[in-house]
């Protein structure tokens, strides 16, 4: 047994987004080190995961103060939730624009807020944000995705400043390209992997140093990181998890 094998025992952890990709590797992973993991997702995923649309404040509302009721504190939360609408800017529609910001930067807002008022008030907690290297790095066809993404990363930092006085720790870990079913969807062809790793320069994207694509589990390793003890003096930060995609830009 390692010291992270029990890292998280006793402990309820309410996750965003976990039915596939990211979200739900960052589910098990918590589950496997000893969490009492909520799975939530829109569009739930099986029996283990709970329906939750991140958009709506009072059904978040709603589900933080039953947890809380029937299982006990919540002491991590994960924002995985997420949606990628691509277009370039000038054909992207109203709908688009206010979707993409409704899940990724509000629903961020909904979660946080609700979870962060009680981490506040009991004093403890940890809150990880799962964001974006678009967020730093211009991207072409990703103007709504990196722009909501970039407002979630200030979000986050500004509400780790106003709750670090309170022992809330509140951090972001952003991925590059990932093998998910969001990454895939952007894949019209078998070369379509080999060119993210190798970079275009017609789409001003340069490729990935370290040679690959990452798998999910590489994404919740480091949120486990973050939630967790061993990273108990950060707070505020942004850890890119995109194999040196963005040269940290």
């Amino acid at each position: 047994m390692t010291d992270t094998d029990l890292e998280f025992g006793g402990r309820i952890a309410l996750v965003t987004g976990a039915a596939r990709g990211i979200g739900a590797a960052v589910a098990r992973l918590l589950a496997e080190r000893g969490a009492q993991v909520v799975a939530t997702d829109r569009e739930p995923g099986g029996p283990a995961t709970t329906a939750l649309d991140v958009t709506d404040g009072a059904a978040v509302d709603s589900l933080v103060a039953e947890v809380e009721r029937e299982r006990g504190p919540i002491g991590i939360l994960v924002n995985v939730a997420g949606i990628l609408r691509i277009a370039p800017i000038l054909e992207t529609t109203d709908s688009d624009w206010a979707q993409t910001f409704a899940v990724n930067t509000t629903g961020v807002f909904h979660t946080s807020r609700a979870v962060g008022r009680r981490m506040a008030a009991r004093r403890a907690g940890s809150i990880v944000t799962v964001g974006s290297n678009a967020a730093g790095v211009p991207r072409t066809t990703m103007g709504a995705y990196a722009a909501s993404k970039a407002a979630t990363t200030m979000f986050t930092r500004c509400l780790g400043l106003e709750l670090a006085r309170d022992g809330v720790r509140c951090n972001l870990v952003s991925p590059g390209s990932t093998d998910t079913d969001m990454q895939r969807g952007l894949w019209a062809d078998p070369g379509a992997e080999q060119r993210v790793v190798d970079g275009d320069p017609a789409s001003y994207r340069v490729g990935i140093p370290l040679g690959r694509i990452a798998a999910p589990e590489d994404v919740a390793e480091a949120v486990a990181f973050l939630a967790g003890d061993r990273a108990r003096h950060i707070t505020m930060h942004d850890l890119y998890v995109d194999g040196g995609a963005t040269l940290r830009a």
